[in-house]
This record gives C-alpha cells, sequence and structure tokens, in this order.
C-alpha cells in the first residue's frame, strides 16, 4: 500500500520475503494492521494511486508508485532476479509489488533459456509458482491475477511463438488461482471465513511438480519472543530449538504429476 519496503524472514535460506510497511515490525499481523489504517487528512494522493475516495477511506487503499516499488525491490536485487525465490505480498492489492517482481524474474528466465523452448516453458512456470499474494478486496485479487497472466503470457508468447501451449496457459491460470487469494491477513482468514491457504510447488524432475497446500496461519507461526515461522518448510509441526523456527505441517499432500497437468491436482 503506502511507504511499503520490503521485509525478509530471519533465515535467508528459506526464500520467503514479505513485501510490507515497517521491517522494525516482528508481526505479520501488526504490520497490516498498520497497512490498513486509513491515511491522514494530509496525505498526499496521486490519482493514479487510488481507485476512489470511498476505497481509501473504508480500506485504507492507497497503491505504491512505480519509482517506489523498484526501488523498495532493488533492496533485495538478488532475490528479486532468483527465479525461484519466494515472495509474499500479504496486502497486494491488484498486484504492483508481485509484477515487478516477476518482471524481473522472468528476464531472467528469457536471458538463460530462451535458446531451449522446454527449460524456457518449465522455468518460466517456476517463476510464476514463486509469487503469493493477498488482499482484502475480490477486485483487487482478480485484478492481480490477470495482470501476472499478462506479463507472463507476453513474455511466454513472444518467446515460444509456434511452440506456445494453451495446455501451459490454462496450467499457469491455475497457479495464480491457487497463490493469488481474497482475504484479510490479519485474520488470516480467506472472505468465505476458511483459513487463509497456500500451495508448495517443488519440482522433483525435469517434467514431475509436487503440491503441498499450507495454512498461512501455521506458515506464521510465532513465539512469545516475536520469532516467526518459515514459509513451506517440512518437518513435524513442531517448534525446532536448533533451527529457531516453527515447522508446520502441510494441510494437504498430492501425488507428483507432470507440471502441465496441475489443473487435474486438485
Amino acid at each position: 500500500m503506502f511507504n511499503i519496503i520490503i521485509e525478509f524472514f530471519p533465515s535467508w535460506k528459506y526464500n520467503l520475503f514479505i513485501i510490507t510497511i515497517n521491517s522494525t515490525r516482528n508481526s505479520v499481523q501488526e504490520i497490516i494492521r498498520v497497512c490498513q489504517q486509513k491515511p491522514s487528512k494530509k496525505f498526499f494522493m496521486k490519482k493514479s494511486q487510488i481507485k476512489s475516495r470511498d476505497r481509501v477511506k473504508d480500506h485504507g487503499e492507497v497503491f505504491t508508485n512505480e519509482r517506489e516499488v523498484k526501488a523498495m525491490c532493488d533492496l533485495v536485487k538478488d532475490e528479486t532476479e532468483r527465479i525461484d525465490s519466494r515472495f509474499l505480498e500479504p496486502a497486494c492489492g491488484n498486484g504492483n509489488f508481485l509484477a515487478e517482481v516477476l518482471s524481473r524474474k522472468l528476464a531472467v528466465v528469457r536471458k538463460r533459456y530462451a535458446k531451449s523452448h522446454d527449460e524456457y516453458e518449465r522455468y518460466s512456470f517456476l517463476a510464476v509458482s514463486s509469487i503469493y499474494g493477498v488482499d482484502i478486496l475480490e477486485d483487487n485479487t482478480k485484478e492481480c491475477r490477470e495482470r501476472l497472466y499478462e506479463i507472463w503470457n507476453n513474455e511466454y508468447s513472444d518467446v515460444m511463438k509456434i511452440d506456445s501451449s494453451n495446455k501451459c496457459r490454462e496450467a499457469i491460470k491455475f497457479l495464480l488461482l491457487k497463490n493469488i487469494v481474497c482475504g484479510d491477513a490479519l485474520t488470516l482468514l480467506q472472505n468465505d471465513g476458511n483459513p487463509i491457504t497456500f500451495s508448495e510447488w517443488a519440482f522433483l524432475d525435469k517434467r514431475r511438480i509436487n503440491r503441498r497446500d499450507f495454512h498461512l496461519d501455521t506458515m506464521l507461526r510465532v513465539r512469545d519472543d516475536g520469532i516467526q515461522g518459515d514459509l513451506f518448510d517440512s518437518s513435524s509441526g513442531q517448534w525446532d530449538q536448533d533451527m529457531q523456527s516453527y515447522l508446520p505441517d502441510p494441510v494437504a499432500t498430492y501425488e507428483p504429476i507432470d507440471y502441465l497437468e496441475v489443473t487435474e491436482n486438485e
């Protein structure tokens, strides 16, 4: 939303960064609470930053300018250009930050793999699978999915040309449906009252992908001392003293499947 910077979990090796508004706060819920506060009367907003005054008043919705988005992403430039680095935006709006991150990842995919269509298709899938977002407004989540898909599809069509596949396009749409959800990052609930759930997508080899679903509340579980858990780690669902992190259990595990067949893995 406004005054956004990027905060990452304590252990970089778990590849999760959260685009938030205050890196001095440890609690994601507290971060989002401040993010949803209504701006003061003195707060100056460009027309491109808001959809309506009512939405600013009711939801504190103010979008971040492109210049600030790029500057914040530059703070973790190496991670934005690592194809498999996972990003979660807990107040994603219509996707300003996620669009920038995905564009950077896809630029790397093109540079490295454009000459091999099989590899390009697989790594572009991986890039999309690493992008996650939550927003409280349904129209924003829909716009965000469409925006990210358009960015991916423009790149994909340009590189793959006659080798492009509608099957791959449907797989990407499915990823975005699962990865960009409508819910409240304060309550950690979707708008239908169910827990916010994200899927982890992990390649087992060049074709097969493994999917596991996790509730966001368990992924972000914190101890009394404020240490956050790590996303998509696999263990027994207990606090690990040595690793100093909470290791959650998946709520669903699916059989490995060809990545272009993910729409059947439901």
